[in-house]
């Protein structure tokens, strides 16, 4: 099931997220539904906060990336099958000069801008049947990752932003949280006026 995705200014997408155990409720339908959306919305990557779920669970399929000709070789085969949940995520470690990326988010419609985030890392975490990994990610899929980490930590990628660069776009994310945009995918938004 496509659900809404939660726009810039909700609380929720402020919110200390909780870690959660095998017995959470509807969890696999939860990690379907999130898929689901992420694809609707033309996504690569989901975290439960933009569903409104203020817990450590996040989607990634770095896929789209793997005709990429920006990207190595060794990275475009490594993306073509990269398609991951991430329960309990904890960043170990970010290493490496960081490089300027443009990024978006669903949750920020119609805003990018170049982001800069370190290229190596290291997290722990549980997949969907609560194994536990310990791995290192680079590149792209890193960068990926570090996002979606972000937004269980309560982080948005607008944060990350030069004063001047937040100044600019201030007035686009007033009206992204008063739902005054235009998106071709489910949202709630949480300043939009009420219809009557």
């Amino acid at each position: 099931m496509v659900l809404p995705i939660v726009a810039y200014g909700d609380p929720v997408l402020r919110k200390e997220t909780e870690t959660i155990t095998k017995d959470f409720p509807r969890l696999d339908e939860l990690i379907e539904n999130m898929f689901e959306t992420m694809y609707d919305a033309r996504g690569i990557g989901l975290a439960a906060p933009q569903i409104g779920e203020p817990i450590r669970l996040f989607v990634v399929d770095a896929t789209p990336f793997e005709d990429d000709d920006d990207l190595s070789e060794a990275e475009q085969k490594f993306v073509a099958d990269f398609k991951r949940v991430f329960i309990n995520p904890r960043m170990l470690e970010e290493t490496g000069d960081e490089w300027a990326f443009n990024e978006g988010c669903l949750s920020i419609p119609e805003v990018r801008e170049d982001v800069f985030r370190q290229r190596n890392i290291v997290l722990e975490y549980e997949d969907e049947n609560f194994k536990k990994h310990k791995e290192s990610f680079n590149g792209i899929v890193a960068r990926i990752i570090q996002h979606e980490y972000d937004h269980i930590e309560g982080i948005l990628f607008t944060d990350k932003l030069s004063p001047l660069k937040k100044r600019l776009i201030k007035g686009k994310l007033a009206n992204i949280s008063k739902g005054n945009i235009s998106v071709d995918y489910r949202m709630k938004f949480p300043n939009a006026k009420k219809k009557r």
